[in-house]
């Protein structure tokens, strides 16, 4: 039977305008018994979010703890063992969709032992929905699964004052707890929170107002859903594009794909990369669908920079004049995972955005007691734990604080044996300091009471060591190198060394050296002192290309030096991690 182009307009025109419909993500939390699942399926249920063989699965079930004809928890709870104990264990997601907005619910265990669960499902989540027993009040639980909220930076808060039925739709019960748990959000820091009475049981103020509260007249549970600000995961206005991988189908074109991370990305915007602080501007942003005039955050994409600069998988484009911190020691909240404590000074892995480096936990500032608040010191973190540690890595994040990016700010711990996910860390400052140094000879303090900028601080600057090319006598080679060097984000200086007598040789080149800088030396005959000189200031860094009794092309040498210079370059994170 052909259908008439009536009914295709009719049933594409939803389908069309799905993905322009905004996507909340919420979790929601509550004590064992506060009702959480019959919330949940009684929310489903009533905004037809339920498929017709689901509610007769449920109709049909023998398990049945409700004194109605339909047990609602039993549309979230999907485990047989869930069922059987009558507590959510897992975390169910469910997806529903109004004519306002589309929805994903982390429903997440309310019991301390799954506290890690809650932490996992909460992480993405734009509003938190805690419920709260109008017969029990305000209960350990209750703090705990708040402040879980607040740690994992949701930025909204709506309390259920659940089971008024059973307390007789009292306002004053609802006023009382009202007032309790805006104490406790104001404590904890949450900028925005709704508190609602509900009867899941009964289906009060879920999704249609209820009769039996003429006294309230804020919005219902589903209004509220509808109707409060998303706020992004980031709120760094400057570009942060974590590279995922180098993409060349042939060899015309040569992108770096990756998710927007923060800003606006646009063609013609300048770009610097991270650790090379190589900089270039944006060609071109390509799709699968086409090239884009803007990217934004968390939209998935590839980028065509105008320069061939060295870019890999870890590495980040970032804005030139805001760029995130650049660090290997950092502080964090950590929510421990796995059955093994955590220990201080054993060697995990951390996966940062794309980045992956060994990290310890050097230090526990304190452990936090999710069920008082309080906060106990402690050497070691268990299953469920939630702690503020100091880090020290192997080799530089690049990050903003979590409460700046959920993105750039968390990080996971592997251990590198099992390969399990052992925590999830959300970083909160910088504890990087200037390294004590002694100053160079020649070289003088600032006056303001700290030291002269290290060395090493100069060779995170320029994304490099500092070396020596001595060079044959050929000005046009020597401005080539000099040239493609400078192009390729290198810092370089060109020096023509029979200008120079071998004392003002040795006493110019440990400044050059001391700057951080690759000098390119061109000399027609170096003398055996000079040769000593160069050895002496630069070490394994002194590259011979003067080659003068086999002397080889240009072409050679040229490729020689930009092989070398890469080296310098790679050698980077292992020389001065931990130290810049």
């Amino acid at each position: 039977m052909l259908s008439s182009p009536l009914v295709n307009e009719a049933f594409d025109r939803p389908l069309a305008q799905g993905p322009e419909k905004e996507l909340l993500r919420f979790t929601t939390a509550g004590s064992v018994d506060d009702g959480k699942s019959t919330l949940i399926g009684r929310l489903l249920h009533d905004a037809k979010g339920v498929y017709e063989d689901q509610l007769a699965s449920v109709k049909k079930s023998r398990i049945n703890r409700s004194s109605g004809p339909i047990d609602f928890s039993l549309l979230t709870d999907g485990l047989r063992a869930e069922r059987e104990q009558g507590i959510t264990i897992d975390v169910a997601y469910r997806y529903f969709a109004t004519a306002r907005r589309k929805f994903i619910i982390a429903d997440t265990p309310g019991h301390e032992q799954y506290t890690r669960n809650m932490a996992t499902g909460a992480s993405t989540a734009s509003l938190a929905v805690i419920l709260v027993d109008a017969t029990k009040g305000l209960l350990p639980q209750t703090r705990r699964h708040s402040y879980i909220a607040s740690l994992l930076g949701i930025p909204n808060a709506l309390a259920a004052i659940n089971k008024m039925d059973l307390v007789g739709y009292q306002e004053e019960v609802f006023l009382t707890l009202q007032h309790d748990f805006l104490a406790l959000a104001q404590r904890l820091k949450i900028s925005s929170v709704r508190c609602v009475p509900v009867s899941a049981l009964e289906g009060d103020n879920i999704v249609d107002r209820s009769r039996n509260t003429p006294w309230y007249f804020g919005p219902t549970l589903l209004e509220h859903l509808e109707t409060v600000p998303i706020q992004p995961l980031s709120s760094v206005n400057s570009i942060r594009f974590p590279v995922q991988y180098v993409v060349r189908p042939n060899a015309t074109f040569r992108g770096f794909a990756g998710q927007v991370a923060g800003g606006v990305i646009r063609p013609g915007d300048t770009v610097m990369a991270l650790p090379s602080r190589q900089t270039s501007r944006v060609e071109s942003i390509v799709t699968f669908d086409g090239e884009l005039d803007a990217a934004v955050l968390s939209q998935s994409v590839t980028l065509k920079l105008e320069d061939e600069i060295d870019l890999s998988r870890g590495d980040i484009l970032v804005s030139p004049d805001d760029p995130p911190s650049v660090s290997s020691k950092f502080s964090a909240a950590v929510v421990w995972l796995n059955e093994t404590p955590l220990q201080l000074n054993h060697t995990y892995l951390a996966k940062h955005t794309t980045r992956q480096v060994k990290a310890k936990v050097t230090h526990i500032q304190y452990r936090v007691d999710v069920n008082t608040l309080n906060r106990e010191s402690s050497q070691e973190l268990a299953m469920n734990g939630i702690a503020i540690v100091e880090l020290a890595t192997s080799a530089p994040l690049f990050f903003d604080s979590y409460e700046h990016s959920r993105t750039t700010g968390s990080f996971i711990l592997v251990d590198p044996l099992s390969n399990a996910t052992v925590g999830a860390g959300m970083i909160q400052e910088d504890l990087s300091e200037p390294q004590p140094v002694a100053v160079e000879e020649g070289i003088r303090t600032s006056g303001i009471g700290r030291a002269a900028v290290t060395s090493q601080e100069r060779i995170v600057r320029h994304g490099h060591q500092p070396a020596i090319f001595l060079l044959p006598q050929n000005d046009s080679l020597a401005e080539s190198a000099d040239r493609a060097l400078f192009e390729s984000g290198f810092e370089t200086i060109l020096l023509y060394g029979d200008s120079f007598s071998s004392q003002s040789l040795a006493a110019t080149l440990p400044l050059l050296w001391s700057a951080g800088l690759i000098v390119l030396l061109v000399s027609d005959k170096p003398s055996q002192e000079t040769r000593q000189t160069l050895d002496a200031v630069a070490g394994d860094s002194f590259f011979d290309l003067s080659h003068e009794e086999s002397p080889l092309n240009r072409k050679t040498v040229m490729a020689q030096i930009l092989s070398c210079a890469q080296q310098l370059r790679v050698r980077i994170s292992p020389e001065i991690s931990g130290k810049a």
